[in-house]
C-alpha cells in the first residue's frame, strides 16, 4: 500500500476532523502528514496491541479481525472479480450485521451492488 493509494481511496472518505488510527505502516504516516490529518499508530511488530493515553485507548484489533474474517470468507470463492467485489462486500456486511433472515434475503443482498458504477 502506498500514500498515493491512500490519497485515491481513503482521503475522499475521511472527515477533516478524524483521528486516523492505524498500524505503523510508513504510508499512513506520510499520508496523514501530507494532508494534515491527526494520526496515531500501534506498532504491532513491536508487540504493541493497545496504546493507552489520558484520552483513552487506541487499537486496530477490530479492523484486523474484520480483515481476517473477510479474507477467510472470500477464499472459499477461489478469486473474486473486481467488478463484483461490491456485491461480495455487501453480502459479507449483511452476514456480519445479522440482516439476513432467509435464503431469499441473502440472494437479494448478494446481487444488489453497494454502489452503482458511473
Amino acid at each position: 500500500m502506498s500514500a498515493l493509494q491512500l490519497e485515491r481511496h481513503l482521503l475522499p472518505m475521511l472527515d477533516p476532523q478524524v483521528l486516523l488510527v492505524t498500524d505503523a505502516n510508513a504510508a499512513y504516516r506520510a499520508f496523514s502528514r501530507r494532508h494534515g490529518i491527526a494520526h496515531q499508530y500501534v506498532n504491532l511488530r513491536a508487540g504493541e496491541r493497545v496504546r493507552r493515553s489520558s484520552e483513552g485507548a487506541i487499537h486496530v484489533q477490530n479492523v484486523n479481525s474484520y480483515h481476517r474474517r473477510l479474507r477467510d470468507w472470500l477464499a472459499r470463492f477461489h478469486g473474486v472479480a473486481s467488478r463484483y467485489l461490491p456485491n461480495y462486500l455487501g453480502w459479507r456486511r449483511a452476514l456480519d450485521g445479522g440482516r439476513v433472515k432467509s435464503a431469499e434475503g441473502l440472494l437479494r443482498l448478494a446481487i444488489k451492488p453497494i454502489h452503482s458504477e458511473g
